[in-house]
């Protein structure tokens, strides 16, 4: 594309890894996700590369600083428990992150909604497919419930379904690592044939407690993205008939009066 034509601030971008767009969302709603887990406000607002830099630092520090074992400690009523398992140096850390993710979401959600107005302003033509060397990428109408039961069957799969490939297959691989490492589907198993202690006491809770936010962001963000790419097949179509039929003197409705 020349230059001269390109638009300043583009509504939507498809590529190989998928569809990319800017969208207005709420800031409080993106600083809830960061404090939920690290990163996973920016990645409602696609920024990928900050996203999956940040959910890695979430889980090392995490690890390292042993946050979830304490939080464990701290539910049950075992406070010396929990400030003993504690990591001072990494934890100080893991509040570091924490902090700078949570202000950066934020801030950058607000910065998105101003660049989201601007774009509407310009009305830039939507690019509605791509057939590339690897993969075929289109816009086409989704059903957010559809997504969301996807994400909620296994994290990752409502991704593929909205064609955001990368996201997709990361998110699958740490759903994997953590439902091993948690002992979920053997507890699962053990449960099913009445063997409540033995479910009870196979289960790793710092890795358990990583996995509710994780399915619940990856529900989220499946269900609120398939409406996003169902606006962006509206005004796709909008912009297409207005081009194709803008001029004709064929009238289906009579002028108004």
């Amino acid at each position: 594309m020349e230059e001269k034509h390109r638009p300043r601030r583009p509504r939507a971008r498809i590529s190989a890894y998928g569809i990319t767009s800017i969208r207005w969302i709420s800031p409080y709603m993106v600083a809830w996700w960061s404090a939920a887990f690290p990163g996973f406000g920016h990645y409602l607002l696609n920024k990928y590369i900050r996203a999956t830099l940040l959910t890695l630092s979430e889980v090392i520090f995490n690890t390292l600083a042993h946050i979830n074992e304490s939080l464990v400690y701290s539910f049950s009523g075992r406070f010396q428990a929990a400030v003993e398992v504690l990591e001072p140096r990494w934890a100080y850390g893991y509040l570091l992150i924490y902090m700078i993710a949570l202000w950066d979401s934020y801030r950058s959600c607000l910065e998105n909604n101003r660049l989201f107005q601007l774009a509407e302003l310009e009305n830039s033509r939507i690019r509605p497919f791509l057939l590339g060397k690897s993969e075929i990428h289109y816009l086409e109408k989704k059903s957010p419930v559809k997504a969301a039961l996807f994400a909620f069957a296994f994290p990752g799969m409502g991704h593929l379904y909205n064609h955001r490939i990368g996201l997709a297959f990361y998110a699958i691989f740490w759903w994997w690592v953590y439902l091993s490492l948690s002992g979920l589907h053997v507890s699962a198993y053990l449960l099913f044939y009445g063997k409540l202690q033995a479910s009870t006491q196979i289960l790793h809770p710092h890795w358990l407690l990583f996995m509710p936010s994780v399915i619940g962001g990856a529900i989220y963000h499946s269900f609120t993205i398939a409406i996003e790419h169902n606006r962006l097949f509206r005004i796709e179509q909008r912009q297409y008939f207005a081009e194709r039929y803008g001029a004709s003197p064929i009238r289906i409705f009579p002028e108004p009066r």
